[in-house]
């Protein structure tokens, strides 16, 4: 659990935490697969990243405003590993259809418990430090909230230019209390080469961490102004009829769908770390490497050997003499890989035959 916050800001009563935990399970292959995609795995520290992201949320919240968004076919694996949660902590979507409509459903849900609530999302493979920062920056976004008409987002000073991310140009400052910086979004760019990355470097762009915070009602109301494809379909909600609303809705992220549209959205600028772990060579920044750059996870030696990132899930892995690889052994597969080449794994798995590419059959879902 998260050591207290020592934020003046008092915790908001309607404040209720939503927590994406879908996805496919490719970026961690062999370690992750569909039915165990990288939310189950220790890769920010010693407990699976959907632990740390809930301890995370039980620091914002008591347990009963906590509502995890996930698929059928993993809910079984997040129960085991999140033991002592009610179940009624889980909203479990009859079929994949992205950020969008998970989010929609989410914020109906919610509003019908609590029509005053105030939702942040996270997603449940970020890795977040120090969480004393991040409390403070959540309460303070949520006073803001309550007083600004836009749906805000958390935006992160860059430290590289990430090709990966998608950015955020800020516009013009809103108040916020205790000292956090808040501002309207001018533009949304998605992800840049490497030149332009740097580009946005300079022009003191910022990285959108997919972290959002808004009122539930002012949320559908934007939806139903600007996201017509998802707006038509939440009567299918008021009906009880959740199945009829996956059914129908389209395949698309919240930000594509509403972020991106609205004219009222705003950032808020974060003050503490933040990585969504989205390959291999995030254990670079997320893991403490030994005196000579490697990132070893298990049973591993490494003699003679530098800048490598070795997980072991099964027996021992021996390094010798070699350099910039990353290396897995989980099951019955091994990967052994160029470092550099890890963030498109997906395109590996495209080349393998399905038996090594889902080996307990499991089926994909939309990333989060």
């Amino acid at each position: 659990m998260p050591a207290s916050t020592s934020s003046s800001i008092p915790p908001d009563p309607n404040l209720w935490v939503t927590i994406l935990a879908g996805g496919s399970g490719t970026r961690f292959w062999p370690a992750s697969t569909p039915n165990r995609p990288k939310q189950l795995l220790p890769l920010a520290g010693e407990q699976p990243l959907i632990r740390d992201t809930l301890d995370r949320a039980r620091g914002l919240v008591p347990e009963d405003r906590i509502r995890i968004l996930t698929g059928g076919h993993l809910l079984g694996p997040f129960r085991e590993a999140l033991g002592d949660l009610d179940p009624s902590s889980f909203l479990v979507e009859p079929q994949p259809r992205g950020t969008g409509p998970v989010l929609v459903w989410a914020a109906w849900a919610i509003s019908q418990i609590d029509p005053d609530a105030i939702l942040v999302s996270l997603h449940a493979d970020h890795a977040i430090d120090p969480f004393d920062a991040f409390s403070t920056l959540i309460r303070a976004g949520a006073r803001a909230v309550e007083t600004t008409d836009a749906l805000f987002t958390v935006a992160v000073p860059p430290t590289r230019p990430e090709t990966g991310y998608g950015y955020i140009q800020p516009g013009e400052a809103i108040p916020a209390e205790g000292g956090v910086d808040a501002f309207r979004v001018q533009s949304f760019v998605e992800k840049p080469d490497r030149d332009t990355a740097q580009e946005y470097l300079a022009a003191g762009y910022l990285w959108n961490s997919g972290i959002f915070l808004w009122r539930a009602g002012f949320f559908l109301e934007e939806v139903r102004a600007v996201a017509p494809e998802l707006g038509r379909l939440i009567p299918h909600l008021e009906e009880g009829d959740v199945e009829g609303f996956f059914r129908e809705a389209p395949v698309i992220s919240v930000d594509e769908a509403v972020l991106e549209r609205s004219s009222r959205v705003a950032s808020l600028r974060a003050t503490f770390q933040w990585d969504d772990v989205g390959a291999w060579e995030a254990l670079a920044r997320t893991r403490a490497p030994d005196g000579k750059g490697n990132v070893l996870l298990g049973s591993v030696q490494a003699v003679d050997s530098r800048e490598n990132i070795v997980m072991a899930e099964e027996g021992t892995v021996v390094l010798f003499g070699v350099e910039g690889l990353a290396i897995v052994r989980s099951g019955d597969i091994v990967l052994v890989a160029d470092r550099a080449k890890t963030p498109d794994l997906k395109s590996l798995l495209e080349a393998l035959p399905s038996h090594l590419r889902d080996p307990d059959g499991g089926t994909p879902t939309e990333e989060p």
